[in-house]
């Protein structure tokens, strides 16, 4: 259509309030009840009755803004997901300081909650920002610096929970999803790549993270509180760039915060399942490779770093399978990512020295870094109308998240009752190689079929 016609009343290309308004002519035979309906289907947030909205202009696919958008994004993931990455190295340090009374799956708790609901607060952050746009991130983001500022001065089990546990990981809701909803709305041929460079950052918050805290833990005079008081004053700019770097494509709009649509959707249904059980093998390892490595005698101080090897391989693990995705399918990618994730896993309890810590390390973080990557470009293919990509997205992560509530605990469980990990990598191992295998699976509610490109 050249730029100067005319846009049809009722044009999906355009936002309602921009559409202008058609002359009838004496060929136009279109009903006033068939122009309702057209106008009913292009009205914001409403679906049709296949569940799909009318078709939208293409995504530019990259462009100074998308590519500003997906810079901020990153910078959210660094501080949010990055700094959850590092939880193993508070876990070896809280058993060994402030609570060291408590036992392992107690202490797993802090940090299974922060990550049950950085991902579950998506249900709410994801719709809000639909409807109001990029304003939701930054009250999320003075409220994840404060949650940072209260954790410093905890000496409690229950302060943990309530600081760490709950405060922190309910600001970074309010940060990810909304991220991740508006780097999917700038890019479509280019998705699966774009979220791959976003949760990238968190690779590097991963590798950043974890060393700085283990030298300031264990190697300085700093203590505890001003160590997670220095993590907190990094971040903060890093969050005022991405309150004003991150926007959304679509203008806010009025918008439910619950489709139930999504759930006649066997795809929809499918993913969630697998995202499930590949988030229980996910985590496992994030959270207890540090005493892994601790209880094969390694030093500790150097065991925190396996967790910065850990992330700094999964950040390559991140982008490269974004890329792939793109042209092989989201689905083959998320689902191999996931069985190449559970076979490690398994194969945890053979790394017995240094340097096998160090290829585990390398193998876990990229085959595992295709997951958090992966399952937002592949929830981004259950519906056809990309103003609803945060909602459904934030459906999603918050029934997938149960898994890292329940993951992390049930494994300090079998590890107080067993005192090996043969049993903690053979629960987590199991239940993910379900979930790859049923990622791959789902490629069967496609068109594409089993063997296609989906």
């Amino acid at each position: 259509m050249a730029a100067s016609e005319e846009v049809p009343q009722g044009s999906p290309g355009l936002p309602p309030a921009h559409d202008e308004k058609k002359t009838a002519t004496p060929n136009d035979t279109t009903t006033d009840t068939e122009s309702a309906k057209a106008n009913l289907a292009a009205e914001p947030g409403t679906e049709t009755e296949t569940g799909t909205s009318p078709a939208f202009p293409p995504a530019p696919d990259g462009g100074p803004r998308a590519w500003l958008v997906v810079g901020g994004s990153a910078c959210i993931f660094f501080s949010c997901l990055g700094f959850m990455n590092s939880f193993g190295v508070f876990q070896a340090y809280y058993m060994a300081h402030q609570l060291r009374g408590h036992t392992p799956d107690e202490i797993s708790w802090i940090g299974s909650l922060m990550a049950f609901i950085q991902f579950a607060g998506g249900a709410v952050a994801g719709p809000l920002f639909d409807r109001y746009g990029v304003w939701v991130i930054r009250p999320g983001a003075v409220l994840y610096v404060f949650a940072l500022m209260m954790t410093s001065i905890c000496k409690e089990y229950w302060q943990f929970m309530l600081a760490q546990g709950v405060l922190a990981g309910f600001a970074m809701s309010m940060l990810q999803v909304p991220a991740f909803a508006a780097v999917s709305q700038y890019f479509d041929k280019k998705r699966a790549a774009a979220l791959g460079l976003v949760v990238s950052g968190s690779s590097i918050g991963g590798i950043i993270f974890p060393i700085a805290l283990s030298k300031m833990l264990n190697a300085s005079s700093l203590g505890f509180g001003w160590s997670v008081r220095i993590m907190a004053f990094v971040i903060t700019p890093l969050l005022g760039f991405a309150c004003f770097a991150v926007s959304a494509r679509f203008p806010p709009r009025v918008t439910n915060f619950f489709i139930a649509s999504a759930f006649t959707q066997l795809r929809f249904i499918m993913l969630i399942a697998a995202s499930w059980c590949c988030f229980i093998g996910m985590f496992m390892p994030l959270f207890y490779i540090p005493t892994y490595a601790i209880h094969r005698g390694v030093d500790p101080t150097f065991a925190s770093y396996l967790l910065a090897i850990v992330n700094a391989a999964s950040t390559f693990g991140r982008i490269i399978p974004g890329i792939l995705a793109d042209k092989f399918g989201k689905l083959n990618v998320f689902g191999i990512g996931g069985v190449l994730t559970a076979v490690i896993v398994l194969c945890m309890n053979t790394a017995v020295s240094t340097a096998g810590l160090i290829v585990y390390s390398i193998a876990f973080g990229f085959a595992s870094g295709t997951i958090i990557s992966g399952v937002s470009a592949a929830l981004s293919i259950c519906t056809d109308d990309p103003r609803n990509l945060g909602t459904y997205m934030g459906m999603g992560m918050a029934l997938a998240a149960t898994a890292v509530l329940v993951g992390p605990p049930v494994n300090g469980v079998l590890l107080d009752k067993y005192n090996d990990y043969l049993q903690v990598s053979l629960f987590s191992g199991v239940i993910c190689l379900f979930g790859g295998f049923l990622g791959l699976a789902t490629k069967l509610t496609t068109p594409q079929g089993l063997f296609g490109r989906s």
